[in-house]
């Protein structure tokens, strides 16, 4: 089996509901994404697939969706006020945890054709959440 893994660098705000701790307040993040993409056959170029398609694929989708916005949950009452004052908001079903941004990271490389495996966002230096299916 061979992968190959891209790392992507993007900045978020968030805050969860429904959650006794400092992260119920609006705070931001620096994150970065690691998209494994694996496969059990090289391509005809001897690759598993080139870095440039899961950089245009999901940095482009990151980058349109998630970078420089608020990651909130459809019921928060911020959702309004800040489209309101025109601010970028992404609206999440669910809470928007560092878990959930990699299951949508995971499904939209996914959805675009990557033969994805392994979504890992890490949070901080320290803390990262895996998706996998």
């Amino acid at each position: 089996m061979y992968s190959v893994t891209k790392r992507i660098d993007f900045c978020y705000g968030h805050r969860l509901l429904d959650y006794d701790g400092v992260c119920k307040h609006p705070h931001g993040h620096n994150a970065l994404a690691e998209i494994e993409v694996r496969t059990p056959e090289l391509d005809a170029r001897n690759m598993v697939c080139d870095f440039s398609d899961i950089k245009r694929i999901v940095k482009g989708w990151i980058d349109t969706h998630f970078d420089h916005r608020m990651l909130l949950r459809h019921d928060d009452p911020l959702v309004k006020s800040l489209l309101d004052l025109g601010e970028p908001v992404f609206i999440c079903q669910s809470n928007p945890t560092v878990e959930h941004i990699a299951q949508l990271i995971f499904r939209q490389a996914a959805e675009h054709g990557l033969s994805v495996v392994r979504v890992k966002v890490w949070e901080t230096p320290t803390s990262y959440a895996e998706y996998t299916e």
